[in-house]
């Protein structure tokens, strides 16, 4: 009698939504049998953890430039005030913008990894 290569079983408690989910990416990778779905992501696969802490800050100052931005705006339709200084204030804020865009935009695809 041969014996088994795996002997030892584990066993994982899941929600019916769960075994749905896992049942799905099991179908988007190729993958018939449960057991060696399971032990391949568990052997070779990886969950990403991302803070991103840091990038909320950002936004929320980009946030903030964008509400200076409007209050000089306003505050210039009223009162006025020189033209080079607006354009000063909209070449900062897509200067800032830009850059933080791209880095949302690259941050959101290793998220979806």
């Amino acid at each position: 009698m041969k014996k088994r290569i795996r002997d030892v079983p584990i066993y994982v408690w899941v929600r019916p939504d769960e075994l749905e989910a896992i049942r799905a990416r099991m179908d988007e990778a190729g993958i018939q049998n449960m057991s060696a779905y399971i032990r391949k992501m568990a052997l070779n696969g990886f969950v990403l953890h991302v803070d991103l802490t840091p990038v909320q800050e950002l936004v929320s100052l980009q946030r903030r430039c964008a509400n200076n931005l409007n209050q000089v705006a306003i505050h210039a339709n009223t009162y006025g005030v020189y033209p080079e200084e607006i354009k000063a204030l909209q070449k900062d804020y897509a200067d800032l913008w830009g850059p933080l865009s791209d880095l949302l935009e690259k941050l959101a695809d290793v998220v979806q990894i």
